[in-house]
């Protein structure tokens, strides 16, 4: 409540509030000063309020007093429970752990004042989750309170803690949370086999690295602390098979480490043992983390390939040697305990000139066609061995086959020579140096000897005895005119055994020589040249005529085209002019296309002849009419054009022939030429060409449209 001094209860003073919450939250009564609350006021949003007062006069609104300031703070009642931020946790703690492990710590907050009584003081407690766990009443810890919990026996737990606030008292406020706790894994299992003994089976003919079975101990525990390593420790077969960890499985798969065979050993034993890679020593006293088993591992029979005595065979033989000469033997044998009887062939394949043959019994390979190391040095062979009782059941075995070289080549000329001797030579000079090539490669490196094969006065051989030798001149001077070529026979001979030899032509020529010794001219003829006109003369005169040849032709060419005069001058020419229907005749053995004799004599003309080259497009009557009397001006004036074009040498076109006839009295196609039309009255009727086929559908375009030319005039 407020009052002022000046207040003397007449009602002439009014109170006013102003402020925080004035007039919302809080409202004065203006004649008593009372101050009073318009709802119910949580100290958790505000705790306390500034309001301003002043007494004013109700009449004149003035103030009596000054304006007064105070305060209303809002006391704390405990009206707020404790929360958790989180309404589940999740937490975990390893298995085996000691009594007291902390796994976790939860808090809780009270929005009460906490310094005023016991409103926000808060105290833990464990609703479920007992004897496991246990939980700290001020602080929040939640710690082990069982040892040794195993993983194993159970993983998962639930733990439901209460915060309440008055310090835990009778009437506090409470709130729950939960936390759910997890063992997580030690290695605290050892590996185990689920059997002491087990049986394995694998065919003697399995190849190396085949995978016979698999291996598995059991671990308890989870992630890396079930992992295990196997290895073979003991046993009479640690020398034929292997053990490999299969990481993804756990697993330990044995493979074969070498071939088996059933007819030398049957059964194997093998001691395995699967041991822990990561242990932890904390748990020593669990162990030994580690176990063994004993694997046995019986061999199957299979009815084996043969097998040969070596995995490839190597035969030397000479070239030389006779048909039918055994070069080798290859064995094989069948491992099985029958031991069938083995039949040997060649992969022909390999052998495809079928140069070798081999005994299908015994394995001998022997020579059907004749060797030569010269073609093949080398003979690359595959023997097939199969048994007879199971053909099918096949082994294959390399067999190479070197053919060792024997003297049966002559040696020869190493390239082919063009050698010339020059006219002007002097006695014991050297026109050509020569050598030698043999096919065959002696062991001691090739050795030629070279000599003549008859004394010869005019050339002579000296051997360099490096498998060379140089052609020497034995006289001065030679003549084209007597002897132009010479031949001279060598003889070539090595020195391997039998000593095998050849003789070998030179062809020298004579040739004309400058004083250098180079050549210049080796034919007899080249002497009947003048004697001062090089080759390079020759070839400048011969030009020079070309291009005057060339000259000469054009100029007449120019002067030809200048006096030709055109066919047709324009179109008023009162010449024919010829309408070119690009109609190719069948040539000189077409008598059936056209028959000229037609126009010079109309009286011999066949009545509806078809020609024989060309189907008949349409059939028709030729339209006859009244023939024209002979006109004497117009066969004067063709028989005087003829006359002209045959003594007019330029008269076009050079390459064909010009006719010119008068087609004569009862033409079918009447006369088309525009002499006459002036004799006619009126216009005349064409339109019976479109009616004699394609090939007069050109003339009827030109003179059928009349009519419509005159109409649209």
């Amino acid at each position: 409540q407020l009052h002022s001094d000046q207040d003397k209860g007449d009602g002439s003073l009014k109170y006013i509030l102003s402020g925080d919450g004035a007039g919302t939250l809080f409202i004065i009564d203006e004649k008593t000063g009372d101050i009073h609350a318009t709802r119910r006021i949580d100290r958790e949003e505000k705790a306390f309020y500034t309001l301003r007062a002043q007494a004013i006069n109700r009449r004149t609104l003035r103030p009596v007093e000054p304006e007064s300031e105070f305060v209303i703070k809002i006391h704390d009642i405990n009206d707020n429970e404790p929360t958790f931020p989180e309404e589940i946790y999740t937490a975990s703690v390893p298995e085996m752990s000691v009594v007291g492990t902390s796994v976790v710590q939860v808090t809780a907050t009270d929005a009460d004042d906490p310094s005023y009584g016991n409103s926000a003081r808060v105290i833990y407690s464990i609703l479920q989750g007992q004897p496991y766990f246990s939980v700290e009443p001020e602080t929040g810890i939640i710690r082990t309170a069982l040892p040794n919990m195993n993983r194993e026996n159970r993983e998962q737990y639930q733990v439901v803690i209460q915060a309440k606030d008055m310090g835990g008292q009778m009437g506090g406020l409470s709130g729950t949370t939960t936390v759910n706790i997890t063992l997580t894994d030690v290695n605290d299992n050892p590996p185990r086999f689920p059997q002491s003994t087990i049986h394995l089976r694998i065919p003697e003919s399995s190849p190396v690295g085949t995978a016979i079975g698999s291996v598995k101990a059991t671990d308890a525990d989870t992630g890396k602390n079930a992992e295990v390593e196997y290895r073979i420790i003991d046993g009479d077969g640690t020398d034929m098979f292997d053990i490999v960890t299969q990481k993804d499985t756990q697993e330990g798969i044995i493979t074969v480490r070498k071939p088996l065979d059933y007819e030398t050993r049957r059964l194997y034993t093998l001691k395995v043992e699967a041991e822990n890679t990561h242990v932890d020593p904390r748990f020593y006293y669990l162990g030994p983390f580690k176990d063994t088993t004993i694997v046995k591992i019986s061999v199957e029979d299979v009815d084996e390939p043969p097998v040969f005595s070596r995995s490839s065979y190597l035969f030397e033989v000479h070239e030389d040697i006779e048909l039918g000469t055994i070069i080798g033997t290859v064995m094989a044998r069948d491992p099985d305990s029958a031991s069938s009887p083995i039949r040997f062939s060649l992969d022909r394949h390999t052998d495809l000139d079928r140069i070798f043959n081999i005994h299908s019994g015994n394995g001998s390979i022997y020579t059907s066609k004749p060797l030569d190391r010269e073609i093949s040095q080398w003979h690359n062979l595959s023997v097939i061995a199969a048994e007879i009782n199971n053909p099918k059941d096949t082994t294959r075995v390399p067999v190479y086959v070197r053919i060792l070289d024997v003297n049966d080549n002559a040696p020869q000329f190493a390239v082919f020579y063009d050698t010339f001797v020059c006219e002007n030579a002097r006695a014991g000079q050297l026109i050509q140096t020569i050598s030698a090539v043999d096919k065959d490669d002696p062991l001691g490196g090739q050795k030629f000897f070279f000599s003549l094969a008859a004394v010869n006065p005019n050339f002579t051989v000296q051997d360099n005895e490096d498998n060379t030798a140089r052609i020497l001149t034995r006289r001065n001077g030679f003549s084209r005119h007597e002897i132009s070529t010479y031949l001279l026979p060598v003889v070539i001979s090595d020195n391997d055994y039998p000593i095998q030899s050849s003789t070998g032509t030179l062809t020298i020529r004579v040739c004309a020589c400058d004083s250098r010794g180079n050549m210049q001219s080796c034919s007899a003829e080249a002497l009947l040249l003048p004697a001062g006109l090089s080759t390079g003369a020759l070839v400048a005169i011969l030009l020079c005529i070309i291009i005057l040849l060339v000259i000469v032709v054009l100029f007449a060419a120019l002067k030809r085209q200048r006096k030709k005069e055109p066919l047709i001058l324009s179109k008023e020419d009162i010449r024919d002019n010829i309408v070119s229907y690009n109609d190719e005749g069948g040539g000189e053995e077409d008598t059936q296309a056209f028959d000229i004799g037609t126009l010079r004599n109309p009286a011999a003309i066949e009545d509806k002849k078809l020609r024989r080259d060309i189907i008949p497009e349409a059939l028709f009557v030729p339209r006859r009419t009244p023939s024209a009397p002979d006109n004497t001006d117009v066969r004067d004036f063709i028989n005087q054009r003829l006359k002209e074009h045959d003594t007019d040498p330029s008269a076009p076109p050079y390459d064909s022939l010009a006719t010119y006839a008068y087609e004569g009295n009862d033409s079918i196609a009447e006369s088309l030429s525009s002499l006459e039309s002036g004799t006619t009255e009126g216009d005349q009727n064409y339109d019976y060409l479109r009616e004699w086929g394609p090939r007069f559908n050109k003339l009827a375009e030109m003179y059928g449209g009349g009519e419509s030319d005159k109409d649209t005039s």
